[in-house]
C-alpha cells in the first residue's frame, strides 16, 4: 500500500520560492550524474545561485515532487526533466511581484504584522521599491520605515525582500500589544 506524501501548501524558504520561480520560468536543470557537465551549468548560473548547495537542491526537488509541484521523466541518456505540474504553477503565482496580495481572514488574530527597515542609500531604489510594494500590498506606514498589516504575510515579505536582495536590511515582527493602535484598527475596519 502506498501512502500518500503530506503536501505542505506553503513554500516558506525563499532558497524554495527561488527554485521554484525559475522552474515555472523554463529553466533547465540538468541532473545528468556527469560532474563535467554539471560543473558547466553551474558556471553559467547566476551568482546566487552557485551558492546553493547541491544536495540542498536535490532535496527540495524531491520536497517539490513529494508535494506534487514537479514531475520528472528520465531520458534514455540518464538526464532528468523537471516539468513543473499544474499545482505548482498556481503556487507561483502566489509569488508574482505584480499581482501579489495578502489573504484577508475571516476573522482577526488581534495580531499587527510589522516590516521595519534601514536601507542605506546606496541601496536606494530598492528601499523606494519596497516602501512602494508595501503600500500596494495595503500596509500603512505607522512612523518612518514601520509599516503596518493586521493579517498574516511572512512568506510574502520574505519573497519581496529576498527579490530585492535587502535581507540583511529588513525586520519582520507579529505583535500582540501595539499601543495607540486604535487608528490602525479603524484604517483597517478592525472592531
Amino acid at each position: 500500500m502506498r501512502v500518500k506524501p503530506k503536501r505542505n501548501k506553503r513554500i516558506t524558504s525563499p532558497v524554495k520560492q527561488k527554485v521554484l520561480l525559475l522552474l515555472c520560468a523554463g529553466l533547465v536543470l540538468n541532473f545528468n550524474r556527469s560532474a563535467s557537465r554539471q560543473k558547466w551549468l553551474l558556471r553559467r548560473l547566476p551568482g546566487e545561485w552557485r551558492k546553493i548547495n547541491r544536495r540542498y537542491l536535490y532535496r527540495i526537488i524531491r520536497e517539490f515532487y513529494d508535494e506534487r509541484l514537479v514531475n520528472y521523466r528520465e531520458s534514455p541518456d540518464g538526464t532528468i526533466d523537471l516539468v513543473i505540474t499544474k499545482e505548482g504553477k498556481l503556487h507561483v503565482s502566489r509569488f508574482n511581484l505584480e499581482t501579489m496580495k495578502i489573504k484577508q481572514p475571516n476573522r482577526w488574530d488581534g495580531r499587527w504584522r510589522t516590516v521595519f527597515f534601514d536601507i542605506p542609500e546606496k541601496k536606494r531604489s530598492a528601499r523606494d521599491a519596497l516602501r512602494d510594494k508595501l503600500r500596494d500590498l495595503g500596509f500603512v506606514e505607522f512612523q518612518k520605515s514601520v509599516f503596518v498589516h493586521p493579517y498574516p504575510c511572512e512568506s510574502e515579505i520574505d519573497f519581496i525582500i529576498e527579490f530585492f536582495d535587502i535581507r540583511s536590511y529588513v525586520r519582520y515582527a507579529e505583535l500582540t500589544k501595539l499601543t495607540n493602535d486604535a487608528p490602525l484598527k479603524l484604517r483597517f475596519n478592525l472592531h
